[in-house]
């Protein structure tokens, strides 16, 4: 597990990864993400849902405006903008609650920032829009790198990949002026990991992508794998083995746990980080 860490953020934030372990709540401002789509499209049910998360013990909300799950409506950045930007500023104007912004374009990703933001969460890794990383490296925004295998042929080994991946991510934030610490990466979770054993092997050897050097963010939150492990197939009713995977990950080193159930995750953290201040034994995969 890496030491802890000040992670800084836009708006002269800062948020320490590494002593205990981190929750990002999940805001989709959206009417078809694949768990809880239109459920907060209004902005009055997206700041209650927002306030409630924070009062479970969410350090960050993460507000997305367009659907990621596979065949999801695409939508333009003026839709995304529309939907996003309200509720962003609102949040900031209440000031207590760290705010990401999910997206892949700059434009958003600028206009978010300057709406209040701290932080931008690009799930295309900087390979779609690398203006992503140039808004980073001018606001002082954090960063999450997420990996995806869409759109592109993988390497047959799922960390190898996440390696390639990410040190390509990483290059491109480099040259656009991001500073190593503002950077989290996240190993995208269900992104074109096409089974469940793919996942499964991810987080088998979670461990090893600590060479990568950054902290970690993950995002197993009632993903497909999940079900199909636990035979539940209503995303809303994968919470339990989402907790499960949370644990088991944290006791591998992840640092930012991104969920929609906040309260059942925190609760299952907080076992995870006592285990760990008693310096019991970190779960470990079985290697290759």
């Amino acid at each position: 597990m890496l030491a802890p860490v000040s992670w800084p953020l836009a708006h002269g934030r800062a948020l320490e990864l590494g002593r205990g372990a981190v929750v990002m709540g999940v805001l989709n401002v959206t009417p078809d993400s694949f768990s809880d789509g239109g459920r907060y499209a209004r902005i009055d049910a997206a700041l209650a849902q927002a306030r409630r998360m924070a009062g479970e013990g969410a350090a960050i909300v993460d507000v997305g405006g367009e659907s990621t799950r596979p065949g999801g409506a695409a939508i333009d950045a003026a839709e995304e903008q529309r939907r996003i930007l309200p509720v962003i500023e609102a949040l900031a104007g209440e000031g207590a609650t760290l705010i990401s912004v999910d997206t892949y374009r700059e434009e958003t990703a600028r206009l978010a920032v300057a709406a209040g933001a701290h932080i931008v969460n690009d799930v295309w890794g900087l390979q779609r829009d690398p203006g992503v990383a140039r808004v980073a490296a001018q606001t002082g925004a954090g960063l999450v790198v997420m990996h995806t295998g869409r759109g592109r042929r993988t390497l047959p080994d799922p960390i190898e990949d996440q390696k390639a991946f990410l040190s390509a991510s990483l290059a491109i934030a480099r040259e656009a002026g991001v500073e190593a610490q503002r950077i989290v990466l996240d190993p995208g979770f269900g992104f074109a990991k096409e089974t469940a054993e793919h996942n499964l092997v991810l987080m088998a050897r979670f461990s090893e992508l600590a060479a990568l050097g950054r902290p970690l963010l993950v995002g197993t939150s009632r993903k497909r794998f999940v079900g199909a492990v636990t035979g539940r197939e209503s995303p809303d009713a994968r919470d339990a083995g989402t907790a499960a995977t949370s644990v088991v990950l944290r006791l591998q080193g992840a640092a930012v746990f991104r969920v929609h159930d906040v309260a059942m995750n925190a609760d299952a953290l907080a076992v995870a980080d006592a285990m760990l201040a008693q310096g019991l034994a970190v779960v470990r995969g079985n290697g290759r």
